[in-house]
């Protein structure tokens, strides 16, 4: 295995614990033993090997074209469409959902809200030890209640709703505090739930 998935592998295995974390770890490598093949062997073995010269892969395939390159004509096979990644497989075998959000759109990742949440309960309570930041750990992750996490999940959604209908970033912000702000018709009185909040106890 390369060095980047060696690592990612072994910090994936570090979130495993008790029972599942020695057959999660056998695995990963039972999975890994055998050597990947080529593409230009994989393609010769089905017959779809260009005659002709063709380079291995592109930079940027252009959409619209299905044999720029031997990675591409590899992509168009069925089963390699439908195959799924090791990390997928391994939890799903383990009974576990696998799913992948968005990359580099924290909006449409409430996960990012999540760490964000931890990372501040860990600096609240941080005497800069490892000791005392392995024992908060678990603490900070019980920490975060399950209808936060339920608020950002349904926000999440607004924003996906927004996007879908064709609006533009500032707009699908508009468009999802019309959800997220509370909107008063009267300038004279506010909702008696505010009000006993500011009165106290």
């Amino acid at each position: 295995m390369g060095s980047k998935l060696s690592c990612a592998i072994l910090g994936l295995c570090e979130t495993v614990k008790g029972s599942h974390r020695q057959w999660f770890i056998l695995q990963i490598i039972q999975r890994t033993q055998t050597k990947p093949r080529g593409i230009k062997a994989v393609l010769t073995e089905r017959d779809l090997c260009p005659a002709s010269k063709i380079r291995g892969k592109c930079k940027k395939c252009e959409p619209d074209t299905i044999r720029c390159c031997l990675k591409r004509i590899l992509e168009q096979e069925p089963d390699f469409q439908e195959q799924k990644s090791l990390v997928q497989e391994v939890i799903e075998a383990a009974g576990h959902l696998c799913i992948f959000l968005p990359k580099f759109h924290c909006k449409l990742n409430f996960i990012e809200f999540f760490w964000g949440l931890i990372k501040k309960y860990l600096q609240d309570n941080c005497d800069y030890t490892f000791d005392t930041l392995k024992e908060n750990m678990p603490k900070a992750l019980a920490s975060v209640k399950l209808i936060t996490i339920r608020r950002w999940e349904h926000r999440m959604r607004r924003w996906m709703e927004a996007y879908r209908s064709g609006l533009a970033t500032t707009d699908a912000q508009r468009k999802v505090k019309e959800f997220s702000s509370a909107k008063y018709t009267s300038h004279r009185r506010i909702p008696d739930t505010v009000a006993c909040a500011m009165d106290g106890p």
